[in-house]
């Protein structure tokens, strides 16, 4: 079968990866550590996608840039005790991106982690080349900019309208529309899908297998119009 969409991108905490409570937890620590007062997890929900300076500055704008590193250090230092071991991949994730990959799909993520993070959890997913292109907050603009769509556009050589970029946060679908991008939004994750309805996305999902069968059936149809 044919797919009308060419290349697929995914965000990766929780979109591919259940790794949000990790992610409220750390945040927490790291205020607590800092002195600052403690979000609450829908605050801290709210701003997952986004780069971390730029999520640490949404909950704290008046942190000053000597702060914001303390901040961050303590954020990834207990990030990283309770990422020893990789936080679980949604339940179909894997067979669902071997199969898209099988069918011709160009794979790529796009995520608010930074680069070393993201090496990290690929090489433990046994994903390292798996993926046509990846994108991380750190070396690039951060969500909801669509320079890390664009940049993964062009290493592809796929137009925008061939390309469908598959997120759990608002900033995920504000991206891809910014970029001229369908979007598919993600019910399981950071944000609750009546709140991404607004923005438009081609496909709402609550379980990673209805986007297999979503673009199953769109591909057999494309097939049979030739």
């Amino acid at each position: 079968m044919r797919p009308d969409y060419e290349l697929l991108i995914f965000d990766w905490d929780g979109t591919l990866s259940d790794s949000i409570g990790r992610i409220v937890e750390a945040m927490q620590a790291a205020a607590r550590l800092a002195g600052r007062p403690v979000r609450d997890d829908v605050a801290i929900k709210g701003i997952i996608g986004l780069g971390l300076p730029e999520a640490i500055r949404t909950l704290y704008p008046d942190i000053t840039a000597n702060d914001l590193i303390d901040f961050r250090q303590h954020y990834a230092d207990h990030y990283m005790a309770m990422d020893v071991e990789p936080s679980r991949l949604f339940e179909d994730v894997h067979e669902s991106l071997d199969a898209f990959r099988a069918e011709g799909y160009q794979l790529a993520v796009a995520t608010g982690k930074a680069r070393r993070g993201l090496d990290r959890v690929l090489k433990a997913h046994g994903w390292t080349d798996f993926f046509d292109a990846t994108r991380a907050a750190d070396e690039t603009a951060s969500k909801p900019d669509p320079l890390m769509l664009n940049q993964i556009l062009q290493q592809c050589g796929v137009r925008p309208e061939k390309a469908l970029m598959i997120g759990d946060a608002s900033f995920d679908l504000m991206m891809a529309r910014n970029a001229g991008m369908d979007s598919v939004a993600v019910g399981y994750g950071a944000q609750p899908l009546d709140s991404l309805l607004e923005y438009q996305p081609r496909l709402a999902i609550k379980h990673f297998s209805e986007l297999r069968t979503w673009l199953g059936a769109r591909a057999a149809e494309t097939s049979l119009l030739g």
